[in-house]
């Protein structure tokens, strides 16, 4: 009995992963709500004239996006988020923390190839807004700012189809993120955040 049902079982699965899944169109829009980590890189550079390493942590959001296409292929995505937040370490202590927003317009292409499972990847610029920043530890009790940032951003993922018009989706981001960082009001160096961005979602289209 076990042996009868293997062939039609593998059959069943076999065209569920190469049935045509529906593309969009131009003048089509794709919507997606999940949750992404932020994980910047490690060793974020040296503050103060080199006496001060400074370490940015992760966290983990829920994240929004729309993307417009142009042709089936090739759409213009933006990222919004809830802030974000990361303490600040300085020489392996906490001195601090910070939210961030850090809005993204990706300029995407969609491997369209008749099947349930659709790669793209994508290219384009981020602008990151840091503010409520707070200071403890070394920093407590002094002003700690951290100035805006713009970089370049690249994007790719699969899109997996789970029923006419939505896919579950897996990516992953890098966003070209540093910043200039002042301690009341006189600057101490630059942090190079550099994070990858990691995480899931639900998208559907109209």
């Amino acid at each position: 009995m076990r042996n009868s049902l293997i062939a039609p079982i593998a059959a069943a699965l076999a065209l569920a992963f190469s049935a045509p899944a529906l593309a969009q169109e131009a003048g089509d829009w794709t919507f997606s709500v999940g949750a992404h980590v932020v994980a910047p890189k490690s060793d974020n550079g040296s503050l103060a004239g080199g006496t001060l390493d400074a370490d940015v942590g992760d966290d983990w959001k829920p994240t929004i996006t729309a993307e417009y296409f142009f042709s089936p292929n090739l759409g213009l995505e933006i990222l919004a988020s809830l802030p974000f937040e990361h303490d600040i370490k300085l020489n392996g202590v906490k001195a601090g923390s910070t939210k961030h927003l850090p809005p993204t317009f990706t300029l995407q292409y969609h491997f369209r190839n008749d099947t349930m499972v659709t790669p793209f990847v994508g290219a384009g610029v981020n602008y990151t807004h840091f503010f409520d920043e707070e200071t403890t530890g070394p920093l407590a009790g002094t002003d700690l700012s951290l100035d805006a940032s713009w970089g370049l951003a690249a994007h790719a993922g699969l899109d997996f189809a789970i029923g006419t018009n939505k896919w579950l989706r897996v990516d992953a981001r890098y966003m070209d993120i540093d910043t200039d960082v002042k301690v009341n009001g006189a600057g101490v160096g630059t942090v190079n955040i550099a994070p990858m961005i990691y995480g899931a979602a639900f998208v559907w289209s109209f």
